[in-house]
Parts: structure tokens; C-alpha cells; sequence
């Protein structure tokens, strides 16, 4: 999902919250004791963004995180971190946690470990509803503008078929999926891809411009990532999420934040 793939901001981030403290004790199983500590890009609604005040963290991840913490007798913290160095910032013990719309992927299971999926995930073509395009599946993008997050499972997907169907991508793709959609809602792009967890989001208010043209199932799931060995954690993560699922907790975010039940994308 996001991010099938440091930034000076995020360390110095970091260092705000950890350089001029006192010496932190460290946990049993995570890098602060009593602490969870999520690294998570916000910038990715519905998944994870900043509320209305602009600094308060929102979305499915970050409840997800909030009732894991809980159910493991930790205090959450959230360390915002740019994608492109977001995993780099695990293995250098940042957090304890890359919570944050990933992808399980081969590739990163050889390096990270990953907890049992959460919620799975496919890809949309989103049009503005006055589009006079016809659009029905992935092949009508050919000769279009076409708008998606870089660095993401949607840019992969993008890409790998722009050479075939002859449509022009965005060059580098945006840096945010929000501006995707701004450019989508300001006519200058025909059409964003974007994964279908976040696509909800945007389709959902009763006056948005957007509509769907085609979705794919769900061919990708996303999971906590951890560091490499961190068997507790991982542990305690997996018994949680199986107690969310066990107890209604997890359907009952995914209607909060998706407004429908998500559980068979993840059977």
C-alpha cells in the first residue's frame, strides 16, 4: 500500500523528544519502558493525518495503535517521519513500530517482522464525476494524465502498466496522495490511482466531486511492521489484533473510519 518502497526533520524530531530528556529507561521489549512508539507518516487520510488543529493525530492507524498500546499496558506516542526514511528509523530504534498503512511484502519480511494482517488492500481509478471520460477498467487509461502517491504500491502498479497502455503517469509521482486529489479536483490530471483504503475516504461525503470507475480485490495487506527479532512485541501485537478481531473492536473501526465492514479483506 503505501509504500512498496532520512530526513533531517524527522531527526531532528527525535531529538526533540528524546536528545534533551533524561536518560530513558529502556523497555522489555520496547525502546522506552511504558511507551509504544509508532512511527507513522501523516499525511495519508484515512489511515493516518492530522485533525482539524492541525497537530493532533487521526485515522484508522492511529486508533489501531491507540487500542494496541492499550490492550499491551503501554502509552502511545506517534513520531511522524517521512516515508523514505521511515524503516531506516525503525532499525535505529526511533520507535518500536512502523504502524502506518505498510505493505507486507517478501522483500521487506527478509529485513523487518510483521504482524498478522490487518486490513487488505487493492487499487482504485478515481474520476471526478463530471468526467466525460469512459473509464471501465485499468487498460481505458491509455492517453490519460494520471495522478498517484510516489513511492507507493499505487505508483508500482501505475508504472508497471503506463509502458503498455501508453498513458502518461505524473513524473515522480506526488509526495502526498492529498495532492493527487487536489490536482484530480482542479481538472489538470484526468484520473489518480490510489489504494482503495484510502479512496474511501474521499468518495464519502455526500458533496465530493469524486467517483469510482474501476476496483481491484483486495490483492495486498497491511501489517505492523517491527524490528527484525522483537518476538515479544510481535507477539503481543498479533494477540492483540486477534482480540480486536475476536471482539468486534476491529469491525467496528473499520465502520468508523471506511464506513463498511473490511473483515473479509483480510479472510
Amino acid at each position: 500500500m503505501k509504500k512498496l518502497v532520512s530526513v533531517i526533520s524527522a531527526g531532528l524530531l527525535v531529538f526533540a523528544l528524546f536528545g534533551c530528556s533524561k536518560k530513558v529507561e529502556k523497555g522489555e521489549f520496547t525502546v522506552q519502558k511504558g511507551k509504544f512508539l509508532v512511527g507513522m507518516e501523516i499525511g495519508y487520510p484515512p489511515m493516518e493525518y492530522f485533525a482539524e488543529d492541525g497537530k493532533t493525530p487521526t485515522g484508522f492507524d492511529v486508533e489501531l495503535s491507540k487500542e494496541l498500546a492499550k490492550r499491551m499496558g503501554l502509552e502511545v506516542e506517534f513520531i511522524d517521519t517521512a516515508w523514505d526514511g521511515i524503516f531506516a528509523g525503525l532499525n535505529t530504534n526511533r520507535y518500536d513500530a512502523v504502524i502506518s498503512a505498510a505493505t507486507i511484502t517478501d522483500e521487506r519480511k527478509a529485513a523487518f517482522d510483521f504482524s498478522q494482517p490487518y486490513v487488505g488492500n487493492g487499487q482504485a481509478i478515481i474520476v471526478r464525476k463530471d468526467s466525460p471520460l469512459a473509464i471501465t477498467k485499468f487498460s481505458d487509461l491509455a492517453g490519460l494524465k494520471v495522478g498517484y502517491q510516489a513511492e507507493t504500491s499505487s505508483d508500482f502498479y501505475t508504472k508497471k502498466h503506463s509502458a503498455e497502455l501508453g498513458f502518461t503517469y505524473i513524473e515522480n509521482g506526488y509526495d502526498k496522495v492529498m495532492n493527487a486529489y487536489d490536482d484530480l479536483r482542479l481538472k489538470r490530471i484526468d484520473a489518480v490511482v490510489s489504494d482503495t483504503v484510502v479512496a474511501v475516504d474521499y468518495l464519502a461525503p455526500a458533496d465530493t466531486v469524486f467517483k469510482s470507475v474501476w476496483l481491484s480485490n483486495p490483492d495486498e495487506f497491511l501489517g505492523a511492521c517491527v524490528k527484525k527479532g522483537n518476538s515479544v512485541l510481535l507477539e503481543k501485537i498479533d494477540t492483540a489484533i486477534s482480540d480486536m478481531i475476536a471482539d468486534g473492536t476491529m469491525k467496528a473501526l473499520y465502520e468508523k473510519i471506511f464506513g463498511m465492514d473490511l473483515s473479509d479483506s483480510i479472510k
